[in-house]
Formats: structure tokens, sequence, C-alpha cells
């Protein structure tokens, strides 16, 4: 059995990763329109009918403003923490609700989703890691520093969703007031492309395939710089950066390492996912 995955947005106006099957597939946060992750999903051949639910890292509004459309329109469970859904109101139907527990592993067909704590300046913030039998893949953001937990299930991953949100100089000398800089960089904000560089060098397993580069700021770091650094220590890994502007191809993550690079232009028989 393999995963399919894709980053459909990725980035403070908005963040949304598909992981799936060939059978049924989850969203972690959808914090882009539902008109654009329809959009994006069918350029890609994707088919909503496939996802069976939305996992819900946390509450801040660039991962959970297309929710409620969502969720209502193609009826889809949300597994979000209770602390997280105050800041959702009543905007989701209780029905379509369930509460989130760390640590506990969701069966959804044969995916199996298992949330953890995380650090980051939300009420419960949360990472997960998709399982399809021995195949993971882990949703890694929002990240304030690098912690045995992240360690521990990075190592785990075949493919992996990766902050690198800011360069340090760039942050440094840029345009940020003081007291947001210390947000970002104060251990409850984001990760630097030097942590995550140091959690994949250092954590990385043998049999990992994929990373994809996420939550880039805007201000703060450039794709190709961060493409180039992980690039130069990849040793044979797909290092993809996951855009803010765009989804990205879907990738196919397997025992043999294989790519599945999609346009929507193209038809490679992929449409029942």
């Amino acid at each position: 059995m393999s995963l399919f995955i894709t980053s459909l947005n990725s980035g403070s106006n908005g963040n949304c990763y598909y992981v799936g099957n060939e059978r049924e597939a989850i969203l972690v946060d959808a914090g882009i329109s539902c008109r654009e992750t329809e959009k994006r999903m069918t350029r890609l051949g994707l088919s909503m009918s496939k996802v069976k639910a939305i996992f819900v890292s946390h509450e801040h509004s660039d991962h959970i403003r297309g929710i409620p459309v969502l969720a209502k329109k193609f009826n889809l469970p949300v597994y979000i923490t209770p602390g997280t859904l105050l800041h959702l109101g009543n905007t989701v139907d209780e029905k379509l609700v369930h509460h989130l527990r760390e640590f506990e592993t969701i069966t959804i067909g044969e995916l199996e989703v298992t949330s953890f704590p995380k650090i980051h300046d939300a009420t419960e913030p949360h990472s997960f890691i998709v399982s399809c039998r021995d195949i993971k893949v882990g949703v890694f953001t929002d990240l304030g520093v690098v912690c045995d937990q992240l360690i521990r299930y990075f190592s785990q991953c075949h493919a992996a969703f990766l902050e690198a949100n800011y360069d340090e100089d760039m942050l440094e000398n840029g345009g940020y007031p003081y007291h947001l800089k210390k947000r970002i960089r104060g251990g409850k904000g984001h990760l630097s492309n030097k942590q995550a560089l140091a959690l994949f060098m250092t954590h990385r397993p043998a049999h990992m395939t994929h990373l994809l580069l996420a939550h880039l700021s805007k201000n703060n770091n450039d794709p190709k710089l961060v493409e180039d650094l992980f690039t130069n220590c990849a040793d044979g890994i797909k290092i993809v950066v996951a855009s803010r502007h765009e989804e990205t191809p879907v990738y196919h993550i397997g025992h043999t390492g294989n790519t599945l690079e999609m346009a929507g232009q193209l038809d490679f028989g992929f449409n029942s996912l």
C-alpha cells in the first residue's frame, strides 16, 4: 500500500495538506477557501469524494479559515481538540465535530492518524503522523522548537512536511518589529532553516524518500535559498519547497521511493484518488 501526498498551499496565507491512499484521504488543516481547495485538487486529478476527514493542528486563521464551508459542503468529520474548537465557535455543525486527544490514533479506512502535542503559541497545538500499513508521512509545521516527540516521529517517516519558516539573518536584518521577531524565534513560534536542517541531518531515517519544506515566511525566507540548502545535504532524498501560491505535484510514497508527479493537463489515470 502506498500513500499520495501534496501541499495544496503552505504559508501564512493558508495551509492545507493532503495525505491519502487509493481509496481514502485526509486533509491536515484547511486554511484556504473551499472553492480554492476544490480547484487545486481538480487540477491535480484528486477527488474530494476520497477525503474522509479534516484534522486540525491549531486555531490560527491560516489553518482553519476554510473548515466551516468545506466540512458542511462535503459532510466531513473535523478532528479537533476542545480548546482549538473554542476558536471556531459554532461555525462547524456539532455532529461533525470529533474531539482529538494527544497520542490518540484515529482510523480512517486503512489510514491511521496519530496526533501529538507540539510547542507553538496556540491553545492546544498538535502535529500528525499518517500511516498506511508500514508507510508513514508526518505533517510537522508551526513548531517553536525541535522537541523529543518531534524527533521520535520524524525519525519514522518515509516522507514529511517540515516547517522551514525563516532564515535567521533575513529575520534579524528585516523590517519586522522587535516583538514580532521575538515571537517568531522565541521558542513558541516557528522553526528556522537552520533548526529544520539540523533535524533533517541528524534524525532522518534511512528509508525517507521525500521532504516537503513548508510554511516559508514571505518576508524572511527565500524558496531558492531553502531548496539549495537542503538539496546539498539530501543524499538522494527528494526535496520540495511547498508554495504559498499554488499546489505541489502529487508525490507517491512507497517502499521503492518512486515519485508520481502530476500536472493537471495530463491524464495519469489518477482521478479516482
